[in-house]
């Protein structure tokens, strides 16, 4: 386990959370893919259009409990609190980094 997170997914979360899009996706490369809910968002415009759509939808909040390292991988389990059936829940964020850039962020229970 890891106490400090990649200043790209450290901006991730403090952006998402702050509703500050263009923070949430600075970190993220220019051809990166967000797995969500069965959706694949490709490139940064609609990685911000779909951190814009769920945080309406859901007014979703994360608090970041642990971070481990996994091969390439960083994966940050996260208590999620928000205007949902079930609300909080816990979900994994599996983050694949590639020169301090996130290339891909896969969400799941």
């Amino acid at each position: 386990m890891t106490d400090t997170l990649p200043p790209a997914i450290d901006a991730y979360f403090k952006g998402k959370n702050a509703r500050d899009i263009p923070l949430a996706v600075s970190g993220f490369s220019a051809s990166a893919v967000v797995k969500d809910e069965h959706c694949d968002h490709v490139g940064p415009e609609a990685i911000g259009a779909w951190i814009k759509d769920s945080t309406a939808k859901y007014d979703d909040q994360v608090t970041v409990q642990s971070t481990t390292i996994e091969g390439e991988d960083v994966v940050v389990l996260g208590e999620v609190a928000g205007t949902f059936p079930g609300s909080p829940i816990r979900l994994r964020f599996r983050f694949n980094m590639q020169d301090e850039h996130i290339a891909r962020l896969a969400i799941a229970p």
